[in-house]
């Protein structure tokens, strides 16, 4: 893994502060000593993919995730997407069980959501490393804080994009978004243990298009 994988430019002009500080210096020598006793996801060019994917100015929605996904071929620097040809985890069958239902479109039959990213849809996990087969691992390493700022300097800088979150830790985020000037959607995660709390038919797809459209904005194609 590299010790400086590569971030796209605008995020950089925007965390440029962040960046700076002594933590991400410390979080790096930390990944460094961790990839030499364990195998790590993602791999290093993909830390920062949903950054490379989506430039800070075509933030139109943000996706919030967890972790990466700790298994082996999974976790491609994406929230809740896994690469082409790998079979999908118990929470994307859900997402797309909604999407479905939601917009009436194909079930997907890949479980790569790059094309969500290209149009606008930032997939950030609120940790960026993990692991293999070992969730969480990562935690309290200064993930939490980088990913925290992402979200703060979206809310402050940009105007109208949504703020998709599933799940009790991802809802804690909204302490973080000015709500007067963005939209938050929080349901259930939508894991199989929680699921059915309020996931199924929350349409977030739906509604996230019709806010974008309100004030102007192309809709994102969720279709895959």
């Amino acid at each position: 893994m590299s010790v400086s994988p590569i971030i796209h430019e605008s995020w950089k002009a925007a965390l440029k502060a962040e960046f700076a500080h002594p933590y991400m210096e410390e979080l790096k020598t930390f990944l460094v000593e961790e990839k030499k006793h364990y195998t790590i996801f993602p791999q290093g060019s993909h830390i920062f993919n949903a950054f490379n994917s989506t430039p800070f100015e075509s933030v139109k929605v943000v996706i919030l995730g967890q972790d990466p996904y700790h298994g082996a071929g999974q976790a491609h620097g994406l929230s809740f997407s896994v690469q082409q040809g790998i079979p999908l985890p118990p929470s994307l069958q859900n997402i797309f069980r909604e999407l479905v239902s939601d917009i009436r479109c194909p079930y997907p039959k890949s479980g790569d959501l790059s094309h969500w990213a290209e149009q606008g849809v930032l997939l950030l996990n609120t940790l960026l490393t993990v692991r293999e087969g070992e969730p969480y691992s990562h935690k309290e390493r200064g993930w939490e804080r980088f990913t925290d700022q992402v979200i703060k300097t979206l809310s402050d800088q940009r105007e109208h994009i949504v703020f998709i979150l599933w799940g009790a830790p991802a809802g804690k985020k909204s302490a973080l978004i000015d709500e007067s000037k963005h939209l938050i959607l929080k349901a259930p995660h939508p894991s199989p243990l929680s699921s059915y709390r309020g996931f199924f038919g929350s349409k977030p797809f739906s509604r996230t298009n019709d806010y974008l459209q309100r004030y102007g904005k192309a809709p994102i194609e969720w279709s895959l």
